[in-house]
C-alpha cells in the first residue's frame, strides 16, 4: 500500500490511472483493472444498485480529476476535505448531494484500500433545508389521476394507493403482486429493504386486465424468439430460464426491445421514469394544481392523508418503509388537524 501524502509535505507522484498495456506477448501478465473498474466489481460484488454504482463512480472519477489525476492511493483526509468543502462553497450543492460524495470517498478508502479515515475537521458542510413535504388534498389527487390514462394511470394510483416510491412501482415483477391478500410486496426498496404495502382494492380489476395485456406481449415475444428481462443477483445462472418466465416480468413493460450485450437475448426493461414524470407534470398543468407535483408527491399525500384519517403512524412507517419513524413524523407537519395542528384563534 502506497504511503498516505498529505498537504504541505512533499509533492505527490501522479500515477496514471490508464496504465500502458504491455502487449499480448507470451510471459508477459497481462494488465490489471483500471481502479474504476475495480470500484465497479467490488460494487457489484455487495450487490450495490447500478444507480448507486453509477453515482460512486462518477463522485470518485470528479475526486480523481479535481486533484490532478493524482491516484487515491497518495492521498488522504486533507484531499478529501477540500474536495467535499469546495463542492459546498464553488459548486453549490444540497447536503444530500454532498454526502452522496462523502459516502463513495469512503467506500473507496474502507472497501477498496482498507484504510479508516479520520476524522474530517475542516469539512465544510452544505446546508441541508428543512423542507415539508409538497402534499394533494384529496380533489387534487383525484383530479390529477383523472388526466392520466393507461399504464402511466396506474402506475401513479399505485404510487397514491400504496405509497410507492416511483422506481419500485416499476421495478415490480408479476410474482409481487398478490391480488387475493391485496398486497404488494416491493423488493429491495431503499436501502435494499423488503416490505409489504397495500394494493387498493378498486385497482384489481384494472391491475388484472393490465397484466393480461402483459402476458399476451410476452406471449408474443416469446413466439419472435425475445421475452427475456434482466434477472436479480446471479439467478440467470441459478436457474437459466427464469429470465422468460411469466411470474419475473416487468408489470410495466417499456414498449421497445432492446439487445442485452453480454447474454444476446432479446430483452424488453421496465418503463423509464421519466415517462411517468413528465405525464405528472403535464396532467398537473391541465388540472391546475398550483404546487410543485411530481410523481413522489403521490407518496407523500398517500402518508398524509392516512394520517388524516387517524391510521398509526407506526403502521404508516412499514408501509412506507422508513427505516425511523422520525422520518415518517414529518407528515404529521402538513396535516389540518390532530396532534399537530393548530387551529388559528381567528377561525371560528
Amino acid at each position: 500500500m502506497r504511503p498516505s501524502v498529505r498537504s504541505g509535505s512533499q509533492p505527490a507522484t501522479i500515477i496514471p490511472l490508464i496504465r500502458p498495456n504491455p502487449g499480448q506477448t507470451a510471459g508477459i501478465p497481462a494488465t490489471p483493472p483500471r481502479l474504476l473498474d475495480q470500484v465497479r466489481a467490488s460494487l457489484r460484488a455487495r450487490h450495490y444498485s447500478v444507480r448507486t454504482e453509477k453515482a460512486y463512480v462518477g463522485w470518485i472519477r470528479r475526486f480523481i480529476l479535481f486533484h490532478g489525476k493524482r491516484h487515491p492511493e497518495t492521498m488522504s483526509e486533507p484531499e478529501i476535505g477540500a474536495y467535499l468543502s469546495s463542492l459546498a462553497s464553488k459548486s453549490r450543492v444540497s447536503a444530500s448531494t454532498q454526502n452522496q460524495a462523502l459516502a463513495a470517498l469512503l467506500f473507496l478508502y474502507q472497501q477498496m484500500f482498507g484504510r479508516e479515515l479520520q476524522w474530517l475537521g475542516n469539512l465544510v458542510h452544505a446546508k441541508r433545508p428543512a423542507h415539508v413535504p409538497v402534499v394533494l388534498g384529496r380533489e387534487e389527487a383525484r383530479s390529477l389521476l383523472a388526466r392520466l390514462d393507461g399504464p402511466v394511470w396506474l402506475v401513479c394510483a399505485l404510487l397514491y394507493g400504496g405509497g410507492l416510491r416511483l422506481l419500485e412501482a416499476l421495478q415490480l415483477r408479476v410474482k409481487d403482486i398478490d391480488m387475493d391478500r391485496r398486497e404488494i410486496v416491493v423488493r429491495r426498496g431503499k436501502g435494499q429493504k423488503d416490505r409489504r404495502t397495500v394494493l387498493p382494492d378498486v385497482l384489481v380489476k384494472p391491475l388484472r386486465s393490465h397484466l393480461e395485456a402483459v402476458q399476451t406481449q410476452h406471449d408474443g415475444d416469446i413466439s419472435l424468439g425475445a421475452g427475456a428481462v434482466a434477472l436479480p443477483d446471479a439467478l440467470d445462472r441459478k436457474c437459466p430460464n427464469a429470465s422468460h418466465e411469466w411470474i419475473w416480468q416487468w408489470v410495466f413493460p417499456a414498449t421497445r426491445t432492446y439487445i442485452d450485450r453480454a447474454t444476446k437475448e432479446v430483452r424488453r426493461h421496465h418503463l423509464h421514469e421519466s415517462v411517468i414524470q413528465r405525464a405528472v407534470r403535464k396532467a398537473a398543468v391541465a388540472a391546475r394544481i398550483s404546487k410543485p407535483v411530481s410523481p413522489h408527491t403521490l407518496r407523500h399525500s398517500f402518508a398524509t392523508h392516512l394520517l388524516e384519517k387517524g391510521y398509526d403512524i407506526r403502521t404508516i412507517q412499514e408501509l412506507l418503509g422508513h427505516k425511523d419513524v422520525s422520518t415518517t413524523m414529518i407528515y404529521t407537519h402538513v396535516l389540518n388537524r390532530g396532534a399537530g395542528g393548530v387551529r388559528s384563534p381567528l377561525d371560528p
